[in-house]
Order: structure tokens, then C-alpha cells, then sequence
């Protein structure tokens, strides 16, 4: 009988899992490269990512565009956090970052 119940409550806690809930994006407006993304990655990341710094350069449109799927992954903290040594963009700037990718990365 202990088996029994063992085996059933077993067959229970493996049997439930926790959904994980997807965020949905909402991109209302369309985000544009030079007045909202270029800023963003100018005030935040070309301090290390820039010309003068030791980490790869993203300072311009297609360096960004290129490496947009690592930029998400770190803001993000998929990844080692970015900024690094600050604080963590605003969920405001990240959205807008996913909304650009999402958009199809444009050079507006």
C-alpha cells in the first residue's frame, strides 16, 4: 500500500508543471533606429562597445543590427547583464529594443 501511494503521488508532483507565462509584445509604434535605439546603445554600452573600448563595437546601425539577438540576450540577463557594472536598463528601453528587432531591425 505504501508503494501504491508512493508511486501515485509521484505520477502527481512529476505530472504537474508550471506554465511559464509568455510575455506578449506590444510594439504600438514603430521604433525608430536613430532617435530612440542609437541613443539608448550610445548612453549605456559604446563606453565599452565603442571605438576606445575593449569589446566588440556596436556604434553604428549595422553593428547593431547584427548583433541584436546578444544585445537582447543581455539586457535581458540571459546572458552576463548588461550594462556592465550598472543598473539595469528601464523595462521601458529593453521593449523598445525588442520592438525594434521585432520590427525587422530598421534604419529609420
Amino acid at each position: 500500500m505504501k508503494f501504491l501511494t508512493f508511486t501515485v503521488s509521484l505520477l502527481l508532483l512529476t505530472s504537474c508543471t508550471k506554465d511559464k507565462a509568455e510575455t506578449v509584445l506590444v510594439c504600438p509604434d514603430t521604433i525608430s533606429f536613430s532617435t530612440q535605439i542609437l541613443p539608448m546603445i550610445t548612453d549605456n554600452c559604446t563606453g565599452c562597445h565603442g571605438s576606445n573600448g575593449m569589446y566588440p563595437i556596436i556604434t553604428n546601425h549595422s553593428e547593431i543590427a547584427a548583433n541584436a539577438t546578444k544585445i537582447s540576450k543581455s539586457v535581458h540577463g540571459s546572458t552576463t547583464l548588461m550594462p556592465m557594472g550598472g543598473s539595469q536598463l528601464a523595462d521601458s528601453l529593453i521593449q523598445q529594443f525588442d520592438c525594434w528587432v521585432k520590427q525587422g531591425k530598421l534604419d529609420n
